[in-house]
């Protein structure tokens, strides 16, 4: 323990060069992003390569590379960083009215668009300084959320992804089927069979990053001819106009759908889970206040996305009454 260096003897800021080196993997755009002279960062980049007993930054020609040391350093530095900014942000005394404080969270472009979009109007009413960045989540994310949300503040997904993380419910959904208005193949309404027949468009496909109802059409017997898959719900519709695929939206996405143009909107000819979309986020977060009353807006934002999800019914077109949905 005596050879290893004191916390107490070591400086914050250098914590702030060595992610703005990490990132930036240049003396000159560091200095740039942290308004400091390069003489003052390239001192600091000194004592951390003292530090680590490792050059941080290596050449590579005519540019810089990160050492394997200081790739590893990268997965844990932004983490830390952000948690040194928690610490000395908190205050005794809060009041959402005059804070400044940002909030970010994952999600897809689906969560963003709609109870994101709720959040931030309702945030805005009571407490005008306080910002959201909503950052798009990806497999890795999800996949180590445990981790992934140390530095984050919480993430939008449905129930079936995470587990022994804390959340909170928040709206329900259900799915709907997007074709072209001029496919012929469906002017007589929706069946299983054509289900099977028909080239789709999927959002997220692989083992740990898909759709429940993508899921549930592969648990009742029918593997769809999936032709595109596109990482976003908002531009599934353009996927679909103009050809005979078909894809599945959720019904608080309809009007977006539908102000595309070109495009029907129908009920499925199966009984479709619905999503029990949820706010989820790491235990240290519970006792902090600030969060609490993030989580308080969410709560308030999902009851105007739910009613979205009913008004979103006028743009679906409803089942023939012959074609009833088939039970999972």
């Amino acid at each position: 323990m005596a050879d290893q260096p004191l916390l107490s003897r070591l400086d914050l800021n250098l914590l702030v060069a060595l992610d703005a080196l990490l990132t930036e993997r240049s003396v000159t755009r560091a200095a740039e992003r942290l308004h400091l002279s390069q003489p003052a960062l390239s001192a600091s980049l000194a004592r951390l390569r003292n530090h680590f007993n490792d050059p941080i930054l290596a050449r590579r020609g005519n540019a810089y590379e990160l050492t394997p040391l200081a790739l590893r350093l990268s997965e844990h530095t932004t983490i830390a960083l952000d948690a040194a900014r928690r610490v000395f942000e908190s205050q005794a005394i809060w009041t959402p009215h005059d804070s400044t404080r940002e909030f970010a969270i994952y999600g897809s472009d689906y969560g963003f668009a709609t109870i994101g979009a709720a959040v931030s109007r309702a945030a805005a009413r009571t407490a005008p300084g306080v910002r959201f960045r909503f950052m798009l989540h990806n497999t890795p994310i999800v996949d180590d959320a445990a981790n992934s949300l140390r530095s984050v503040d919480a993430m939008v997904i449905p129930h079936g992804y995470l587990t022994d993380i804390p959340y909170e419910d928040l709206w329900r959904d259900r799915w709907v089927i997007v074709a072209d208005e001029d496919n012929e193949l469906v002017a007589d309404g929706l069946t299983m069979e054509l289900l099977a027949q028909s080239s789709w468009v999927f959002t997220y496909r692989s083992r740990s990053a898909f759709t429940s109802a993508g899921r549930q059409l592969q648990m009742l017997g029918l593997e769809p001819i999936v032709d595109v898959v596109v990482e976003s719900f908002l531009a599934l519709g353009h996927f679909i106009t103009g050809t005979s695929r078909l894809g599945l939206v959720q019904a608080a996405l309809a009007p977006e759908v539908a102000r595309i143009g070109g495009l029907r909107i129908l009920e499925p000819p199966f009984d479709a889970t619905p999503t029990a979309n949820a706010l989820w986020w790491h235990p240290v977060h519970d006792r902090d206040p600030e969060h609490a009353w993030m989580r308080s807006i969410f709560i308030e934002a999902a009851r105007e996305v739910q009613s979205a999800v009913a008004a979103g019914d006028r743009f679906v077109e409803p089942i023939d009454a012959a074609q009833a949905p088939l039970s999972p």
